[in-house]
């Protein structure tokens, strides 16, 4: 597997300047399995999914694609466990990268996804939660058995935590920083905050879409952008935040002591696309 652990732009520019070659031998194959489908049908690609462990033909398609571009974060899916190539991947560095122990003190930013249920079977102290609306109270457990967080007043106590798993999620909270700063808090010191985002990994600045008003209105400052509800999987949720490098210096400020992108590619493995997984040590 191509892997590297970046912790600025500049250092990605280098590193992108110092791998042209291999970047460009994965364009070559990931432009070929295109062009070989460009009726845009369903195909399959073989390869190794390292949840199931075992060999499998990933499915792929052309959902979520924009100019005929294959969505290879989130379209190569493994048939035996559901999961596409960015939660695989979050599964496998999750492992390898953060040597959870089976009873660590683990919380997921998710209950309802086919991610938690992984986990869950996994590591016996693992806590995951749902948004499920401003005026409930954090820790509350609805009759559905589904437990309510929320980002920026979490219930768990200062320290509390050995590992705070979120994905795809930080984008969708207009005040991100006090969601960040709420991390730092709940984390013992050692412990580990591990996410994945929408990332723009050529700029530094975020990109602000949208913002609330003290009233809750909202103000949007972009053409709206809306991602998928697992609470709800009729609807979506609005996208406030594009991330940039810059966002690894707001998370050392908060006080993450050391704070990383990690970007990956395997063919074997299914890992297409220029994909990053993000890790900050308290």
């Amino acid at each position: 597997m191509f892997t590297a652990r970046l912790r600025t732009l500049p250092e990605f520019l280098q590193h992108m300047t110092s791998n042209v070659q291999v970047y460009e031998k994965i364009k070559i194959i990931e432009d070929a399995l295109a062009v070989k489908h460009t009726d845009r049908k369903e195909f399959t690609v073989k390869g190794f999914s390292y949840p199931a462990q075992e060999g499998v033909d990933f499915q792929v398609d052309f959902l979520y694609s924009a100019m005929g571009k294959i969505n290879w974060r989130e379209r190569v899916i493994c048939p035996v466990t559901s999961l596409n190539s960015r939660i695989r991947a979050c599964i496998h560095f999750l492992e390898f990268e953060l040597d959870i122990r089976s009873d660590s003190k683990v919380y997921i930013a998710e209950q309802l996804t086919p991610l938690y249920y992984y986990l869950h079977s996994r590591y016996t102290q693992i806590t995951g939660s749902e948004y499920l609306g401003a005026d409930i109270a954090p820790g509350i457990i609805n009759d559905k058995g589904i437990r309510h967080e929320n980002a920026t007043n979490l219930s768990f106590a200062d320290n509390e935590l050995d590992y705070y798993l979120s994905f795809e999620c930080f984008e969708h909270i207009p005040d991100f920083l006090q969601a960040f700063m709420e991390s730092y808090r709940v984390l013992k010191k050692g412990g580990m905050l591990f996410w994945t985002i929408p990332f723009s990994e050529m700029n530094y600045e975020n990109v602000i879409r949208a913002t609330v008003s003290d009233y809750g209105l909202i103000n949007h400052l972009l053409e709206p952008e809306y991602h998928g509800d697992p609470v709800n999987p009729d609807g979506g949720i609005l996208c406030f935040t594009n991330f940039g490098w810059q966002l690894l210096d707001q998370l050392r400020t908060i006080g993450f002591r050391d704070v990383y992108a990690i970007t990956f590619w395997s063919d074997s493995l299914g890992y297409y696309g220029k994909q990053f997984l993000f890790c900050a040590r308290k």
